[in-house]
């Protein structure tokens, strides 16, 4: 049984629920959006998502310190997990990293993101070198964690996404579908309002939409696929 974590209602699992269904992997949603607390126990759980949110890791938020510290519980018996942008932010915090505001401000919309050169970058994206699209929306950024690997940046911020043993963290969202976008692009307008060189408005976001989901689930197939790849030895 796989759970997921998530923050906020408009942030659900997205493409990865589509792919468990497709796998055939169960999952159980926390939903810490309607008052759900966070369980303690690993018993019978694969693995951990974390999903994003608008908050920040470093509020004073009870649910915060409970999934930080079931980060390392997990972290100790390297328990796979997987974090999106807010996810992602948990777990380098939980595994020694720090979280601020980004130099470069809000990072916003569809921006390139590139792969870094390593043995661990090729072990988990494989043959692929281009940029590629992936969605955004940041206003926080991550250090990497001790024993962290970098696999992916961006322009305007070069810590997009980390390995550590089997943990995919993700500061980009990969997991969006159009509605998605959509909704947050309605729901967010304060963020948008703020404007920025990485800030795109809603017209820019929601251009060709469609073309650039497809695109996306290109990007994230692979990359979410290899990591249940770690997923399925541990339920074996």
């Amino acid at each position: 049984m796989l759970r997921i974590f998530r923050h906020i209602e408009c942030e659900g699992p997205g493409f990865l629920a589509e792919l468990l269904a497709e796998k055939q992997i169960d999952f159980d949603l926390v939903e810490i959006d309607k008052g759900q607390s966070v369980p303690n126990s690993l018993d019978g759980i694969s693995g951990l998502v974390f999903l994003g949110g608008p908050m920040s890791v470093n509020d004073n938020s009870a649910w915060i310190e409970d999934e930080l510290a079931l980060i390392r519980k997990a972290h100790k018996v390297d328990m796979p997990m997987l974090g999106f942008c807010l996810g992602s932010q948990l777990i380098s915090k939980a595994l020694g990293g720090v979280v601020s505001r980004g130099d470069m401000g809000q990072e916003i919309g569809w921006h390139n993101i590139y792969p870094v050169d390593g043995e661990v970058s090729e072990h988990w994206l494989g043959s692929w070198k281009e940029p590629l699209l992936a969605f955004h929306w940041h206003g926080e950024t991550f250090s990497l964690p001790p024993k962290a690997q970098l696999i992916l940046s961006s322009q305007a911020y070069s810590h997009q996404a980390f390995v550590i043993g089997k943990t995919l963290a993700l500061q980009c969202h990969v997991e969006v579908s159009a509605d998605m976008v959509k909704e947050w692009a309605s729901l967010y307008t304060d963020d948008l309002n703020q404007g920025g060189q990485w800030n795109q408005t809603a017209n820019e976001i929601n251009s060709n939409l469609e073309n650039k989901v497809v695109t996306l689930r290109k990007t994230a197939r692979p990359l979410l696929e290899k990591w249940l790849d770690g997923l399925s030895r541990e339920q074996e």
